[in-house]
């Protein structure tokens, strides 16, 4: 198997996340602006922006999050909530991916043919460099899992970090040491998912 296939086997959801990281946040934020930069974009429109959080801003984020979650989740199911986003506060850092929305809708008036697939293109490339920077994080021995909690949060994450407003906030990727590894993964059968035509 190649290199990059491990890479991308390796690529796991770890939510036993920690702190005990070798790395410095110098090594880990260039890690991860070249995993965005290195990324492929539709018209090289780079729409993808990243807020790499760390200590303070990265606990504030969570306490955020809980903020939002507490008046919409039951009561009774709300401490469950809170072990799980206590389990995201205790990691090392978190990225918060956005979109820049007036890139796209400079395309969309530029080239009208193609105008309803900007949006969804910028889509595909952000998830594509929130995958190559999550995978680029494990390549380095980190350990991490991407959520979205966003709209939710949005407002309170733009006035809390002065974020532009044409940039929509699209996901958060949670990272730190490897407390415990991923289980199996299970995959469905190849013939069920993919045909190759000759």
């Amino acid at each position: 198997m190649s290199q990059f296939l491990d890479a991308l086997k390796n690529r796991r959801s770890i939510y036993a996340l920690g702190r005990n990281v070798n790395l410095s946040q110098e090594e880990i934020s260039t890690t991860i602006k070249e995993a965005v930069k290195l990324s492929p974009t539709d018209f090289n429109a780079q729409t993808t922006r990243a807020v790499i959080l760390f200590d303070g801003a990265h606990e504030k984020l969570w306490e955020i999050v809980e903020a939002a979650l507490k008046p919409v989740t039951p009561a009774e199911a709300f401490s469950n909530t809170q072990e799980k986003l206590a389990g995201f506060k205790n990691a090392y850092g978190t990225v918060l991916f956005f979109k820049e929305k007036d890139t796209v809708k400079n395309l969309q008036e530029q080239f009208e043919l193609y105008a309803n697939n900007f949006p969804i293109w910028a889509e595909q490339s952000n998830g594509i460099a929130q995958a190559n920077t999550w995978t680029a994080l494990a390549a380095e021995g980190l350990g991490a899992n991407l959520q979205h909690y966003n709209p939710l949060i949005d407002a309170e994450v733009a006035s809390t970090w002065n974020i532009p407003a044409n940039w929509e906030l699209r996901g958060q990727l949670v990272f730190g040491s490897k407390e415990a590894e991923a289980g199996e993964k299970e995959f469905m059968n190849d013939e069920d998912r993919f045909k190759v035509i000759k």
